[in-house]
């Protein structure tokens, strides 16, 4: 009888403290009856929380919301243990922070609006990311960027290839010419071969495809890059730092053949080098949605329906 005793009041102990932590810390919380309205408000909200994080997962700003996402984890529990200190600070910077994130995610809405006045509302409402659909590219266009590659650097032509991964480069694919044609060598020799109209700038390659050509890149400030290096292998370290790309570098001076990814430059690669890197980030499975994913098994199984009847 005594440790049944024992036993009841210290199960009654301990809900009585798990009372008095959450009437202490849980007081924000008041449970309130839920409402069909409340549901459907809960669906559209989700909804479109999905979307912007879509969007947002295919530009270089899904690095920055990460970071706000551990500031306001920082937030929260400051808020559920009263650090008053804590909450003052960022009651006091929330305008300054807003303002801050117009000015820093700024060419990110720009181009969210601009392809919400292009396309049709009900279309980009129901189109959960499957036009973007890249995928990773094949052997045979490793093989042809090797063989490209090396064939330049024999005559020095200078070159700058951009591979694309999981962050999408529209934004620097505008300020280029839309090619849209499937990677060979013999298309890349002739894109750089000098004195021809596209010769200029880099290419942006996608999947097993040259989507365009003479496009700008953004230079690197870094002060560490060599002073032997030019505008060229500046260019291909600027792209790599502002996104999960890696670069292909030609040398017009020497004929070497470089790569460039997160933020680095490894130069003087022979053939089976360069290919290991095209190998690492081609082992690299593309980041997809379990609804895209879904889908595609549900395309899969009404194929094989189809061949069975």
């Amino acid at each position: 009888m005594k440790s049944r005793q024992k036993g009841s009041e210290i199960v009654q102990a301990f809900i009585s403290t798990i009372q008095g932590f959450a009437e202490k810390h849980m007081f924000w919380i008041t449970p309130q009856k839920i409402r069909a309205t409340d549901i459907v408000e809960i669906f559209i909200i989700t909804f479109l929380f999905y979307h912007v994080l879509v969007w947002i997962k295919g530009t270089r700003a899904w690095m920055l919301f990460k970071g706000i996402i551990v500031i306001l984890v920082f937030i929260l529990v400051a808020a559920v243990f009263r650090m008053n200190t804590i909450l003052w600070l960022a009651s006091r910077t929330v305008d300054v922070a807003l303002t801050a994130l117009a000015v820093i995610f700024q060419p990110e809405l720009r181009k969210a609006l601009d392809q919400l006045g292009r396309k049709r509302f009900v279309t980009a409402l129901f189109d959960f990311g499957m036009q973007q659909d890249s995928g990773r590219f094949s052997d045979r266009t490793i093989n042809e960027l090797v063989k490209a590659s090396f064939e330049m650097g024999k005559v020095k032509t200078g070159a700058l290839i951009v591979v694309e991964q999981d962050i999408v480069l529209s934004e620097y694919e505008r300020t280029g010419i839309e090619l849209d044609s499937l990677l060979t060598s013999q298309l890349l020799i002739n894109i750089f071969e000098k004195n021809t109209p596209l010769h200029d700038g880099a290419i942006i390659v996608r999947g097993d495809r040259v989507v365009a050509a003479t496009c700008y890149l953004p230079l690197s400030d870094s002060m560490t890059i060599s002073k032997e290096l030019g505008t060229r292998h500046r260019a291909a370290i600027g792209i790599s730092e502002v996104s999960d790309s890696l670069t292909i570098i030609v040398s017009e001076e020497t004929g070497a053949v470089s790569v460039a990814k997160t933020g680095k430059i490894y130069r003087n690669l022979d053939q089976d080098g360069l290919r290991e890197q095209l190998k690492n980030i081609q082992k690299a499975e593309p980041e997809q949605s379990r609804l895209q994913t879904l889908q595609r098994r549900l395309k899969d199984a009404k194929k094989r329906r189809k061949n069975t009847d």
